[in-house]
């Protein structure tokens, strides 16, 4: 059985802080403000996998209240994501994530965030796709206040319905 799910993640760009994306510290005069590291594309490929199986979102496994997530490596939490779905009975087919920024630039980027999140998650280079929009200079993104991400993943069982069905009770 196949199992879609999508994810959508926001961080404001501030003074500061670290411009992290896909695991990726990215030079650039200002970064993302968040609980974690505030990775927006990993995490919203955490909440796309989460979402593609059924699970709670990634604010509810990994609380911006809880001390323990302050300053978390995002990929840290997004390989544990992937053990649980995995743990679910379900294993990934493919990923695909669009960041939306004006800037900083993601193509020199691009392919070592796409190797970073498949290390994460175990699975190859191959299965995620990572690409980018400047938004045209239209909206908070092109005019600078922050980066956006989307992801879509698609799920396959590696159990039968019937077996996935009793883990869900």
């Amino acid at each position: 059985m196949l199992h879609i799910g999508h994810g959508y993640d926001v961080h404001r760009l501030v003074e500061g802080r670290p411009c992290i994306i896909g695991g990726v510290t990215i030079p650039y005069e200002r970064g993302l403000l968040g609980h974690s590291d505030a990775d927006v594309l990993a995490h919203a490929l955490t909440d796309a996998l989460l979402g593609a199986a059924r699970l709670d979102d990634i604010g509810s496994l990994f609380p911006d209240t809880d001390p323990a997530f302050e300053n978390a490596n995002s990929l840290i939490l997004l390989s544990r994501v992937m053990e649980l779905v995995r743990s679910q009975g379900f294993e990934l087919i493919d990923a695909d994530c669009t960041i939306a920024c004006q800037a900083p630039k993601i193509g020199p980027h691009r392919q070592a965030m796409r190797e970073n999140l498949a290390h994460a998650m175990g699975v190859t280079v191959a299965q995620i796709g990572v690409k980018a929009t400047t938004t045209e200079r239209l909206g908070w993104e092109g005019e600078g206040k922050g980066i956006g991400a989307w992801a879509v993943c698609l799920l396959t069982t590696t159990d039968s319905p019937e077996q996935n069905a009793d883990k869900a009770l």
